[in-house]
Order: structure tokens, then C-alpha cells, then sequence
């Protein structure tokens, strides 16, 4: 089964994204910073992760660029969930090594499709 590691400071959209890619048959890890982010990642090898740009402390867009930059979690696709539907941050995520980007509130299918095609990529 795929492994995703969802990255969100909101307890809420933590436990949303958990539910909806569950009941899609994905495993899930979740973490509430950008510094766990990457300790778990770092350690669990997910196969996918999904990235909230706003946080405390080290933000999406930083936490992306250094998971891209390690060689020991490069290969994984990195996907940026934001509420901002705005033309320069999609750029600048996809700049920092994201590998998609979707805008909140996100659709349950499109979030399941998306994460099956930047892994058969």
C-alpha cells in the first residue's frame, strides 16, 4: 500500500486529508510542521507527500526545497496544498522542487488522482 505524509499545522485539515485518503486505501503519516515534516520523511520514506504552504516556523515552500535538496528524500514527489490560488506561488512552489500544486478546499478524487499520477511518474 502507498504511504502518504501529509504536512499541515491545522489539526482539521490534518484529519481531513487522513480520512479522505484512507477511505482511498492509502496509508497515511501525518506531521504538524515543517520540521517534523522532514524528520519523518527522512525516516519513513513516504511515497508521496502532501505539503500546506502556510506553517510556523519553516514554511512549505522552505521544508519542499530542503526534502528536494536531500538526497535521501529527493525521489519523492511533493505535492503543495494552499488556500492562495495565486499564479506566482504555484511558480515559486514548483521552483522549490513541488511536483504539483492544488488549492483548498481540494476534491477527494482529484487529490486521489493526482497522487496516483505523480507516483507512476
Amino acid at each position: 500500500m502507498a504511504v502518504v505524509l501529509i504536512i499541515d499545522d491545522s489539526p482539521t485539515e490534518l484529519h481531513l486529508f487522513q480520512n479522505m485518503l484512507e477511505k482511498a486505501g492509502f496509508d497515511t503519516l501525518v506531521a504538524d510542521s515543517g520540521e517534523e515534516g522532514l524528520k519523518v520523511a527522512t525516516t519513513a520514506r513516504p511515497d508521496c507527500i502532501l505539503m500546506d504552504v502556510v506553517m510556523p516556523g519553516m514554511n512549505g515552500f522552505q521544508a519542499t526545497r530542503r526534502l528536494t535538496k536531500d538526497p535521501a528524500t529527493a525521489g519523492i514527489p511533493v505535492i503543495i496544498i494552499t488556500t492562495k490560488d495565486q499564479e506566482t506561488d504555484k511558480i515559486w512552489g514548483m521552483r522549490q522542487g513541488a511536483v504539483e500544486y492544488m488549492v483548498k478546499p481540494i476534491v477527494d478524487k482529484e487529490l486521489v488522482a493526482m497522487i496516483n499520477s505523480v507516483m507512476a511518474a
